[in-house]
């Protein structure tokens, strides 16, 4: 199914109250997450901009996804609070393993994996690898997808740019946020960027940032790694699959949506007008709802 919406008012941020925090032991990284809620596992897996963190990410879908799921939270490797450093080699691989491994960690057999951007190409790399441990999936302008098959895109060279040249500013993550991560930029608040300009100037995170670009003899493998539309696996994931994509995304380009739909056999596409790559949190409510009519599809 294929439709085009017109994304409504954005939602407020929504409360967290009840939320566990705490870190679990994921091989050998500590990983930071936050809990709340009954009911079947869905794990929220945030995108990979500088100073992203999975409760802000997040914020405004926590609290309305808990009414109906267990839902945990976690910090990415290299994000937040959780141990920095990712494979450079096969940055996906490695994260798809950190999924996994979270999973066992909390002994859950099975669960729905929700991701956005960076954590999107996390979720699809679990799916893949690992099959047997995911039930549907949410993805939102998830990475990856047709990588190889032109220059990126202006967003995308900000996002990898951060880190170098005179390194990270206040300045560019507000350029960033503005201009590149959201349809309408002023809607964004100056805390929220103040928030995430102090956490991406972490030492740890600068000195070790999560997200580059691929460089060295081994780039191209690497990138080739990292494009899922290379992958023949893709066309023969059961795991039914929900993508969201913003129709004005300047970081993923939205033709990767339809790439998505065609590749994978059950896969419901919604391409959101007047909506950026934060689609979660500029359509939060209409998100929220999608995800949970998708992700309860079928139940008694």
């Amino acid at each position: 199914m294929i439709s085009s919406l017109i994304g409504g008012n954005m939602a407020t941020d929504t409360s967290t109250t009840g939320v566990e925090e705490r870190f679990v032991r994921v091989g050998a990284r500590e990983i930071f997450l936050a809990e709340v809620g009954t009911g079947p596992a869905v794990v929220l897996l945030h995108g990979g901009g500088a100073g992203a963190s999975g409760l802000s990410n997040f914020s405004r879908n926590v609290a309305p996804l808990a009414a109906h799921f267990r839902v945990i939270v976690p910090d990415m490797p290299g994000y937040g609070r959780s141990t920095k450093g990712v494979d450079r080699a096969d940055p996906f691989g490695d994260l798809g393993m950190f999924v996994r491994g979270l999973l066992d960690a909390l002994d859950i057999e099975k669960a729905h994996l929700v991701g956005n951007s960076y954590g999107g190409a996390a979720a699809l790399r679990c799916a893949l690898d690992r099959p047997d441990k995911v039930d549907r999936l949410v993805l939102m302008g998830p990475g990856g997808v047709g990588t190889t098959r032109g220059l990126p895109t202006k967003g995308l060279n900000a996002l990898l740019d951060y880190y170098g040249g005179d390194g990270p500013s206040y300045d560019k993550l507000d350029r960033f946020v503005r201009d590149y991560l959201v349809y309408d930029g002023d809607s964004v608040p100056a805390e929220l960027i103040q928030r995430r300009y102090e956490a991406s100037i972490d030492p740890e995170v600068v000195a070790n940032p999560p997200l580059r670009r691929p460089s060295g003899p081994t780039a191209l493998r690497t990138l080739l790694k990292m494009d899922f539309t290379r992958d023949k696996r893709l066309h023969k994931l059961k795991a039914p699959t929900l993508v969201l994509w913003g129709a004005e995304d300047r970081v993923n380009r939205p033709s990767g949506g339809q790439a998505l739909y065609e590749a994978i056999p059950t896969c419901d596409l919604y391409m959101i007008a007047q909506t950026g790559h934060w689609v979660q949190w500029e359509q939060a409510e209409l998100f929220n709802q999608l995800t949970i009519d998708f992700l309860t599809r079928g139940d008694a």
